[in-house]
């Protein structure tokens, strides 16, 4: 019996070198995250640096993605993430940016780009199963919704029953996605709701109301995120 001249790879092995490729991934979210925290108490506090880290929060949430392109598969999963986070951050910055033009079109306008392109994502390359039977309770958030806020949206109507129904629409095909991902588009759904209700019935909501919309929000916004890079990085991987 001859022996092979050539080395065998042992599992042992591989998994050896998925945990240390794994390990400046994972480090590369603490920038975001120390920075989440910071966001979340400096608006508690109504610090004015509250307003410029909330636009750090996307770039930051791109490192990662950045770090780990090499080995994402197929490479429109990584065009569509970096689009999500783009427009994700346009809706963040749209006052900034934009300080001539209304903010809540505009803001709604990108959010729902980034939203269209979180669905694609899903649909298209993160999808694990079929809709859970759960996944129901988005049909019911969207039709609550619009009994609760359409009488104080005015002329906005059509435009947020649109938009409610492409954020059901983004936490229902998370759904279908691995758990941290779920997670996610259920972090970000609960953001925009108490958003949505600060906007339309800001009377409702008690003060801590506008931290806890961005806590959820990097909760939701990092939970997609990681469980993206997770599913694409070991399919890239395997």
């Amino acid at each position: 019996m001859s022996i092979p001249s050539g080395r065998v790879r042992r599992p042992h092995e591989d998994e050896m070198r998925r945990r240390a490729s794994a390990s400046p991934l994972t480090w590369s979210f603490a920038p975001y995250v120390i920075v989440s925290v910071a966001h979340v108490i400096l608006l508690a506090t109504a610090s004015p640096l509250a307003g410029p880290t909330k636009l750090l929060l996307m770039p930051l949430l791109a490192i990662p993605v950045a770090i780990a392109a090499s080995r994402l598969r197929p490479r429109s999963a990584m065009v569509l993430l970096l689009a999500a986070l783009l427009f994700s951050w346009l809706g963040d910055s749209a006052g900034t940016l934009f300080p001539t033009v209304p903010e809540l079109p505009l803001m709604l306008g990108f959010f729902g780009i980034a939203h269209l392109a979180y669905i694609a994502l899903f649909a298209r390359h993160l999808a694990q199963r079929s809709f859970p039977w759960w996944a129901l309770v988005y049909a019911a958030w969207w039709i609550g919704m619009l009994l609760a806020l359409g009488p104080h949206t005015g002329g906005l109507l059509i435009a947020v029953a649109v938009y409610g129904l492409v954020l059901a629409g983004t936490a229902a095909f998370s759904a279908r996605c691995h758990p941290l991902i779920a997670t996610g588009g259920a972090f970000f759904l609960a953001s925009d709701t108490i958003l949505a209700f600060r906007l339309f019935l800001p009377d409702s909501l008690p003060a801590w109301s506008s931290p806890t919309i961005m806590l959820t929000y990097t909760l939701g916004q990092g939970l997609i995120v990681a469980g993206a890079l997770f599913v694409l990085r070991k399919r890239g991987v395997a």
